[in-house]
């Protein structure tokens, strides 16, 4: 019997992942935790456009966020999903290559 409410949760966390703005958060936040006004400066957005894109990522699990002071500091809470990443990577580079000729990724076999 298939779990339908796992793979609603997987796609769920997979639609959080699908924006340009939350992928830079992510690969931000994989070197190093950051506040708002950080990831704000990178992204050149303004600080609402950034904190929904960080709502919507703490909803699905995949960042946290600790207050310090005035400020709250965010953290990437699932580094796995960079694993994920360089899948896609992968996937970008070898996109256009012939299929059945086996698998480009160390991981897959």
């Amino acid at each position: 019997m298939i779990d339908h409410q796992r793979f609603e949760r997987r796609a769920e966390i997979i639609k959080a992942m699908a924006s340009v703005a939350r992928l830079i958060i992510v690969e931000a936040l994989s070197s190093g935790d950051m506040t708002v006004g950080e990831l704000t400066g990178i992204m050149d957005l303004d600080i609402s456009t950034v904190s929904r894109h960080l709502l919507v990522l703490r909803n699905a699990g995949i960042v946290s966020g600790r207050r310090n002071g005035n400020s709250i500091i965010y953290h990437l809470r699932t580094p796995c999903v960079l694993n994920f990443m360089s899948c896609v990577e992968k996937v970008i580079a070898h996109g256009s290559e012939e299929p059945d000729k086996g698998s480009h990724c160390d991981s897959c076999g």
